[in-house]
């Protein structure tokens, strides 16, 4: 059976993906459809063994708005602390996704990962490692098909300031074994899409053909 989407096509639809800041408050793309996409992700995104560690939140709105309040006073004790000027940068950044309409919280499922080392002893070293890649898929393949649908994205790491992370969970009442792995906010793009690619390495040192 031929594939419904070339190989051309699929390339051209990762590539329309960039990295999108100043969104909007709104979302001219429903809940329900953002929901739907995430779900069909999570329905056939690949993970080693199948152990499927990848779990996702989605928060829209108003709950939105509160999870950035709560992420902006929990790092600015920290952040002051290694310098105002650090801070004055960031606080207007923290805003600014504030002002985004949602968030696709992307976690690893700790019982998950602990669960396949234990089915699969010759290789529960490596599943740390597998959970990392499966989760990387997953970020991709949702932000991509947010930007398909007309939507601007951009993505964050809340995890490298430790507190955040923890009052994080707390708001969205996910079990402690989740770590936070990444935070995709969303919303109507402020402008036209940017299609420019930003400037790569040459294929001459970042590809080698053996054959």
């Amino acid at each position: 059976m031929s594939p419904s989407v070339s190989a051309d096509q699929w390339l051209a639809a990762a590539k329309h993906r960039r990295t999108v800041y100043g969104l909007k408050g709104t979302s001219a793309v429903s809940d329900k459809r953002v929901e739907e996409i995430v779900s069909e992700v999570l329905s056939f995104s690949p993970s080693s063994y199948n152990t499927q560690p990848v779990r996702i939140t989605l928060v829209t709105g108003e709950k939105h708005k509160q999870l950035w309040d709560i992420i902006i006073k929990t790092s600015e004790p920290i952040l002051k602390g290694a310098g105002e000027a650090v801070w004055a940068t960031l606080s207007g950044v923290f805003e600014s996704h504030k002002a985004s309409y949602g968030s696709v919280v992307f976690w690893e499922s700790g019982d998950s990962i602990k669960a396949a080392g234990e089915k699969h002893q010759s290789a529960a070293h490596m599943f740390g490692q597998f959970a990392e890649h499966t989760t990387g898929m997953a970020q991709i393949l949702v932000w991509t098909a947010l930007e398909l649908e007309g939507l601007g994205a951009n993505l964050q790491h809340l995890q490298a300031i430790p507190p955040v992370e923890a009052e994080i969970k707390k708001f969205l009442q996910v079990p402690d074994d989740y770590s936070l792995k990444a935070h995709l906010n969303y919303g109507d793009e402020p402008g036209p899409h940017n299609t420019t690619v930003p400037e790569k390495l040459p294929l001459s040192e970042t590809l080698k053909v053996v054959n």
